[in-house]
């Protein structure tokens, strides 16, 4: 089965799937941040959704 144009959370929510725009929307909206911001707090502390928060200052 295809994944869906609208879902609306990350199947996996304990990592950030970079390579799906979807996803990189869902987090960048969630956190308030550029998309640049996101990927490059993703490529310094990797792909764990709480390590990549805990960078942002953010709540997961």
């Amino acid at each position: 089965m295809a994944d869906s144009l609208n879902k609306r959370h990350p199947q996996d929510a304990s990592r950030i799937n970079i390579h799906e725009d979807w996803e990189v929307r869902y987090w960048t909206d969630k956190w308030s941040v550029s998309r640049q911001e996101l990927m490059d707090t993703v490529k310094r502390v990797g792909v764990q959704v709480a390590d990549v928060a805990k960078a942002l200052g953010k709540n997961h």
